[in-house]
C-alpha cells in the first residue's frame, strides 16, 4: 500500500475515512458481522447500487474493510471489517448517544 499524505488534524482524519453518510452506515451494519452485498443494501435502503459499490471499495482500500469473493455460480461476494474498521466502534457508539439525547431533547 503506498503512503497516504493524511490531514495533520486527527478529527479530519477520521472525517477523510468516514465523511460519507454511507460509509458510516456501512460500518454499522458490518458491526455485528460478515454481511453480503445484498444483506448491506437492503439495511442500508435508500443507496444506489453504484454508489455502495463505490464506498466498498473506497473502505476496502482504506482498509477499513476485507472483501471476499467465493468462486461460486452466481459468485458470492462479503464483508467483513477489519480490526481497523472494527476500533470505528466507539465513534459509531458515541454519535448513537449523541443523537438519541438529541432526539430527546428536540421531540
Amino acid at each position: 500500500m503506498e503512503a497516504k499524505i493524511l490531514p495533520a488534524c486527527p478529527v479530519e482524519t477520521t472525517l477523510t475515512l468516514i465523511s460519507d453518510k454511507w460509509k458510516v452506515l456501512i460500518i454499522r451494519d458490518l458491526l455485528p458481522g460478515t454481511k453480503r452485498f445484498g444483506e448491506l443494501k437492503k439495511s442500508i435502503g435508500s443507496v444506489s447500487q453504484k454508489v455502495l459499490t463505490s464506498q466498498l471499495r473506497q473502505m476496502e482500500e482504506n482498509g477499513l474493510l476485507v472483501r471476499t469473493v467465493f468462486p461460486e455460480v452466481p459468485p458470492r461476494v462479503e464483508y467483513t471489517l477489519t480490526e481497523l474498521g472494527q476500533s470505528l466502534k466507539p465513534v459509531l457508539d458515541a454519535m448513537w448517544n449523541w443523537g438519541e439525547e438529541y432526539k430527546t431533547k428536540n421531540a
